[in-house]
Protein backbone atom coordinates (compact mmCIF):
# COMPACT_ATOMS: atom_id res chain seq x y z
CA UNK A 1 0.00 0.00 0.00
CA UNK A 2 2.79 2.23 0.78
CA UNK A 3 4.26 1.67 -3.07
CA UNK A 4 0.08 3.09 -4.26
CA UNK A 5 0.62 5.78 -2.03
CA UNK A 6 3.79 7.02 -3.30
CA UNK A 7 2.43 6.44 -6.81
CA UNK A 8 -0.83 8.70 -6.36
CA UNK A 9 1.92 11.70 -4.97
CA UNK A 10 3.90 11.11 -7.87
CA UNK A 11 1.07 11.40 -10.55
CA UNK A 12 -0.89 14.53 -8.30
CA UNK A 13 2.97 16.11 -8.98
CA UNK A 14 2.90 14.99 -12.75
CA UNK A 15 -0.35 16.49 -13.12
CA UNK A 16 -0.26 19.42 -11.09
CA UNK A 17 2.71 19.97 -13.38
CA UNK A 18 1.25 19.41 -16.57
CA UNK A 19 -1.03 22.23 -15.57
CA UNK A 20 -3.54 19.72 -16.11
CA UNK A 21 -4.70 20.89 -12.13
CA UNK A 22 -4.22 24.12 -10.71
CA UNK A 23 -4.07 25.14 -6.88
CA UNK A 24 -6.23 22.91 -5.37
CA UNK A 25 -8.31 21.29 -7.49
CA UNK A 26 -8.75 17.85 -8.70
CA UNK A 27 -8.66 14.49 -6.46
CA UNK A 28 -7.16 10.98 -7.11
CA UNK A 29 -8.46 7.53 -5.76
CA UNK A 30 -7.23 4.02 -5.76
CA UNK A 31 -9.47 0.68 -4.63
CA UNK A 32 -8.07 -1.96 -2.71
CA UNK A 33 -10.60 -4.11 -1.90
CA UNK A 34 -13.72 -2.62 0.18
CA UNK A 35 -11.49 0.61 0.95
CA UNK A 36 -10.69 3.73 -1.33
CA UNK A 37 -7.25 5.68 -0.91
CA UNK A 38 -8.39 8.95 -1.93
CA UNK A 39 -6.98 12.28 -1.80
CA UNK A 40 -8.13 14.84 1.24
CA UNK A 41 -9.56 17.89 1.36
CA UNK A 42 -7.89 20.94 0.75
CA UNK A 43 -4.92 19.43 -0.89
CA UNK A 44 -3.20 20.23 -3.81
CA UNK A 45 -1.89 17.68 -6.02
CA UNK A 46 1.18 19.09 -6.80
CA UNK A 47 2.72 18.74 -3.31
CA UNK A 48 0.64 15.79 -1.55
CA UNK A 49 2.35 13.60 1.19
CA UNK A 50 1.77 9.95 0.82
CA UNK A 51 1.11 9.12 4.57
CA UNK A 52 -1.43 11.48 4.58
CA UNK A 53 -3.74 10.14 2.02
CA UNK A 54 -8.03 9.88 3.26
CA UNK A 55 -9.58 5.97 3.02
CA UNK A 56 -12.92 5.81 2.64
CA UNK A 57 -15.22 2.36 2.02
CA UNK A 58 -17.62 2.45 -0.92
CA UNK A 59 -20.26 3.93 0.67
CA UNK A 60 -18.34 7.15 0.59
CA UNK A 61 -18.00 7.36 4.60
CA UNK A 62 -14.83 8.08 6.20
CA UNK A 63 -12.54 5.61 7.80
CA UNK A 64 -9.44 7.04 8.34
CA UNK A 65 -6.33 9.37 7.84
CA UNK A 66 -7.17 13.03 7.36
CA UNK A 67 -10.50 14.62 6.24
CA UNK A 68 -11.00 13.29 1.97
CA UNK A 69 -11.80 15.59 -0.53
CA UNK A 70 -15.69 16.42 -0.68
CA UNK A 71 -16.25 14.80 -4.08
CA UNK A 72 -14.95 11.81 -2.21
CA UNK A 73 -18.90 10.40 -2.66
CA UNK A 74 -18.20 10.85 -6.38
CA UNK A 75 -14.99 8.26 -6.81
CA UNK A 76 -17.14 5.68 -3.93
CA UNK A 77 -20.16 5.63 -6.48
CA UNK A 78 -18.15 5.52 -9.99
CA UNK A 79 -16.59 2.29 -7.77
CA UNK A 80 -19.47 0.88 -6.87
CA UNK A 81 -20.93 0.51 -10.76
CA UNK A 82 -17.58 -0.44 -11.66
CA UNK A 83 -15.85 -3.67 -9.61
CA UNK A 84 -13.23 -3.67 -12.25
CA UNK A 85 -12.02 -0.60 -11.83
CA UNK A 86 -9.05 0.30 -9.50
CA UNK A 87 -8.34 4.09 -10.16
CA UNK A 88 -10.64 6.94 -10.55
CA UNK A 89 -9.22 10.90 -11.23
CA UNK A 90 -11.27 14.12 -11.33
CA UNK A 91 -9.81 17.26 -12.84
CA UNK A 92 -10.48 20.76 -13.35
CA UNK A 93 -8.62 20.61 -16.54
CA UNK A 94 -8.66 23.95 -18.77
CA UNK A 95 -9.79 22.63 -22.28
CA UNK A 96 -11.77 19.43 -20.96
CA UNK A 97 -13.51 22.35 -18.42
CA UNK A 98 -14.10 24.73 -20.96
CA UNK A 99 -15.84 22.23 -23.16
CA UNK A 100 -18.21 21.40 -20.21
CA UNK A 101 -19.34 24.96 -20.29
CA UNK A 102 -20.57 25.25 -24.17
CA UNK A 103 -23.98 25.65 -24.86
CA UNK A 104 -25.74 22.85 -27.59
CA UNK A 105 -23.59 20.01 -26.75
CA UNK A 106 -24.88 16.36 -27.29
CA UNK A 107 -24.87 15.35 -23.57
CA UNK A 108 -25.33 11.50 -24.40
CA UNK A 109 -21.30 12.09 -26.01
CA UNK A 110 -20.12 15.31 -25.85
CA UNK A 111 -16.78 14.89 -27.65
CA UNK A 112 -16.41 13.72 -31.67
CA UNK A 113 -13.70 10.75 -32.65
CA UNK A 114 -10.96 12.83 -33.59
CA UNK A 115 -8.59 10.11 -33.05
CA UNK A 116 -8.05 6.47 -32.30
CA UNK A 117 -6.73 6.92 -29.16
CA UNK A 118 -9.76 8.90 -27.69
CA UNK A 119 -12.07 5.91 -29.29
CA UNK A 120 -9.80 3.32 -27.25
CA UNK A 121 -9.16 5.24 -24.16
CA UNK A 122 -12.57 7.36 -23.52
CA UNK A 123 -14.71 6.24 -26.37
CA UNK A 124 -18.75 7.87 -25.41
CA UNK A 125 -18.42 10.77 -23.35
CA UNK A 126 -21.61 11.61 -21.67
CA UNK A 127 -22.36 15.38 -20.12
CA UNK A 128 -23.96 15.18 -16.43
CA UNK A 129 -25.96 18.47 -15.21
CA UNK A 130 -24.52 21.24 -13.51
CA UNK A 131 -24.35 20.38 -9.47
CA UNK A 132 -22.34 22.28 -7.04
CA UNK A 133 -19.30 21.08 -5.96
CA UNK A 134 -19.56 18.34 -2.87
CA UNK A 135 -23.60 18.25 -3.92
CA UNK A 136 -24.06 14.92 -2.93
CA UNK A 137 -27.38 14.86 -5.23
CA UNK A 138 -25.05 13.97 -8.11
CA UNK A 139 -24.42 10.42 -6.28
CA UNK A 140 -27.53 8.62 -7.95
CA UNK A 141 -26.60 10.29 -11.36
CA UNK A 142 -23.13 9.72 -11.53
CA UNK A 143 -23.77 5.59 -10.39
CA UNK A 144 -26.55 5.33 -12.73
CA UNK A 145 -23.84 6.87 -15.75
CA UNK A 146 -21.29 4.99 -14.53
CA UNK A 147 -22.42 1.79 -15.44
CA UNK A 148 -21.99 2.44 -18.82
CA UNK A 149 -19.13 4.80 -18.98
CA UNK A 150 -15.55 5.03 -17.56
CA UNK A 151 -15.73 8.63 -17.98
CA UNK A 152 -17.76 11.28 -18.40
CA UNK A 153 -17.93 15.24 -18.18
CA UNK A 154 -19.44 17.07 -15.34
CA UNK A 155 -21.31 20.37 -16.63
CA UNK A 156 -19.43 23.67 -15.48
CA UNK A 157 -16.89 21.49 -13.45
CA UNK A 158 -14.92 18.81 -15.53
CA UNK A 159 -14.06 15.04 -15.75
CA UNK A 160 -13.93 11.88 -14.32
CA UNK A 161 -12.34 9.08 -15.34
CA UNK A 162 -11.59 5.58 -14.09
CA UNK A 163 -9.17 2.91 -15.05
CA UNK A 164 -8.46 -0.63 -14.59
CA UNK A 165 -5.47 0.81 -12.37
CA UNK A 166 -4.14 4.64 -12.07
CA UNK A 167 -1.89 4.20 -14.86
CA UNK A 168 -4.78 3.28 -17.01
CA UNK A 169 -7.28 6.43 -16.16
CA UNK A 170 -4.16 8.70 -16.14
CA UNK A 171 -3.66 7.34 -20.06
CA UNK A 172 -7.87 8.60 -20.65
CA UNK A 173 -7.80 11.66 -18.43
CA UNK A 174 -5.04 12.85 -20.13
CA UNK A 175 -6.80 11.67 -23.76
CA UNK A 176 -9.38 13.09 -22.95
CA UNK A 177 -8.10 16.47 -21.95
CA UNK A 178 -5.95 16.65 -25.67
CA UNK A 179 -9.02 15.79 -27.67
CA UNK A 180 -11.28 18.37 -25.70
CA UNK A 181 -7.64 21.01 -26.61
CA UNK A 182 -8.39 19.42 -30.07
CA UNK A 183 -12.36 19.88 -30.37
CA UNK A 184 -11.80 23.54 -29.38
CA UNK A 185 -8.66 24.31 -32.00
CA UNK A 186 -10.41 22.78 -34.79
CA UNK A 187 -14.22 25.05 -33.94
CA UNK A 188 -15.36 26.48 -36.88
CA UNK A 189 -13.32 23.97 -39.09
CA UNK A 190 -14.60 21.10 -41.23
CA UNK A 191 -13.17 18.23 -39.77
CA UNK A 192 -13.51 14.55 -40.22
CA UNK A 193 -13.88 12.55 -37.36
CA UNK A 194 -13.50 8.55 -38.05
CA UNK A 195 -16.67 7.21 -39.22
CA UNK A 196 -19.02 4.34 -37.50
CA UNK A 197 -17.21 1.67 -38.66
CA UNK A 198 -13.90 2.98 -37.77
CA UNK A 199 -15.23 3.78 -34.18
CA UNK A 200 -16.50 0.15 -33.91
CA UNK A 201 -13.23 -1.63 -35.21
CA UNK A 202 -11.49 0.06 -32.24
CA UNK A 203 -13.87 -0.82 -29.79
CA UNK A 204 -13.63 -4.25 -30.77
CA UNK A 205 -10.00 -4.98 -30.11
CA UNK A 206 -9.13 -2.26 -27.51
Amino acid sequence: MSDTRQQIADLGASLFARRLTFGRTGNISVRDGEHILLTPTGASLGNLDPQALSVIDVNGDHVDGPRPSKEGFLHAAVYRSRPAAGAVIHLHSTYSVAVSCLDGLDTTDVLPPLTAYYVMRVGRLPLLPYHAPGDATLKDIAENVARDHHAFLLANHGPVVAGADLAAAADAIEELEETARLFLLLDGRKTRPLTTEQVSALREVR
